[in-house]
């Protein structure tokens, strides 16, 4: 199993701030699962409006943060740091469940398991919990654009 900081995370993911949701991954098997992590602190930009008087993290974020996961199982499974440009898309977002809301000072903490490719189309299945409490899961599907397409 092996891991990636922040500046590593970077080398695979195009996302930056505001939109990298991913601070640290904590184990990874390529083409098997990814264990990833998310701290949410109050100073987090949806916050202003998301609510005001009770935080909570968009349940939408916490499902870009999953696909940010699995884009990285994707890019570690194949090595697509090598191949600059490249985007992993979502397209595709099903079986998605909520359990409990994410507010100022949760670590989200996202299992991601590869499920199959098929065709350049990548399907794997998340789950969210916050202190090993289940947050949200859902099955996912990625494509990889290569640049200019």
């Amino acid at each position: 199993m092996s891991t990636l900081d922040i500046e590593q995370i970077k080398k695979f993911l195009p996302h930056r701030y505001p939109f990298l949701l991913i601070d640290r991954v904590i184990a990874y098997e390529p083409y098997k699962s990814i264990t990833a992590i998310k701290n949410v602190t109050v100073n987090e930009p949806f916050f202003q409006g998301h609510f005001p008087s009770r935080p909570i993290m968009p349940g939408v974020l916490i499902i870009e943060a999953m696909a940010q996961a699995a884009a990285l199982l994707g890019c570690v499974s194949t090595s697509e740091v090598t191949r600059e440009g490249n985007l992993y898309y979502l397209v595709g977002v099903n079986d998605v469940r909520f359990k409990r809301p994410v507010g100022p000072g949760d670590q989200l903490s996202f299992e991601v398991k590869f499920e199959k490719v098929r065709q350049n189309l990548w399907k794997f299945h998340g789950t969210a919990t916050v202190d090993g409490q289940f947050v949200a899961s859902a099955e996912l599907l990625t494509t990889v654009v290569e640049p200019g397409t």
